[in-house]
């Protein structure tokens, strides 16, 4: 029987016909292959547009019932972007849950490669392939250190130990170190100008940083991006490493 990132016995079909996803990045990534298959997703599932799945509110409070009146033959979610409680109870209520552990931009690849032959049985996306070679090129020199919230009031800034962190790191960029071993720590917006950053990176994404909402906040230099080509693995992958390139430039 195979195992989930987290090493959890999964019962998965030969080919998932039924499938509902609590996880953004990847419900984009299962949508490219096999959209009608997608027949659950959460309220911040926002890509493709027009996927037409039933919509089981968010990440972090999920409609369980909802879930198992779509009888999915299986449910993909992720260690962090979903509770271990939900996650439980799903099972608990005898659903099969695959769970996907991704910190770097390698255990991306590999938990989608087993994504897709092991959980799913379906084929490899092209784009898999395009984007491992995307990124196969040789990181930018220029050493900016960036520091990059992705939240204010209270302000919360993107840890070292993180997928974001490691893609920026991909790009010659090195997150600036906090103290504390939280993936996500939450600062005092004093401290986050005085940590030595060269750039702050401010996404679109969970928080809607704008020009009239984020940059006049601080006196080291900002940047607005999309959030979803610096924070989602999946097709966005694509194009992220020459969008983030012209970012940082």
């Amino acid at each position: 029987m195979p195992l989930d990132d987290l090493g959890h016995e999964v019962s998965c079909p030969t080919r998932a016909q039924r499938v509902v996803s609590l996880v953004p990045s990847l419900t984009e990534a299962l949508a490219s292959v096999d959209p009608e298959a997608v027949v659950g997703a959460t309220d911040w599932c926002t890509h493709p547009a027009d996927l037409a799945a039933t919509r089981v509110r968010g990440t972090k409070n999920p409609d369980l019932r909802a879930i198992a009146a779509l009888e999915p033959d299986l449910v993909i979610a992720n260690q962090e972007e979903n509770r271990a409680l939900d996650v439980e109870r799903l099972r608990a209520m005898g659903l099969q849950v695959w769970v996907t552990r991704i910190e770097t931009l390698d255990q991306a690849f590999e938990s989608m490669d087993r994504l897709f032959d092991e959980a799913l049985g379906w084929p490899r996306p092209d784009w898999l392939g395009e984007a491992r070679d995307a990124w196969g090129a040789p990181p930018p020199v220029h050493g900016l250190r960036v520091v990059v919230p992705i939240w204010r009031e209270p302000w919360m800034v993107v840890g070292t130990q993180t997928f974001t962190a490691d893609l920026l790191r991909r790009l010659g960029c090195c997150v600036v170190p906090v103290d504390t071993d939280d993936r996500y720590p939450t600062l005092e917006l004093a401290s986050i100008d005085v940590l030595g950053a060269d750039l702050v990176l401010l996404p679109d994404e969970p928080y809607v940083f704008t020009a009239e909402d984020g940059p006049e906040a601080f006196t080291t230099r900002t940047r607005l991006l999309s959030g979803r080509l610096l924070t989602w693995y999946g097709p966005s992958l694509v194009p992220a490493r020459d969008y983030l390139a012209g970012v940082l430039a």
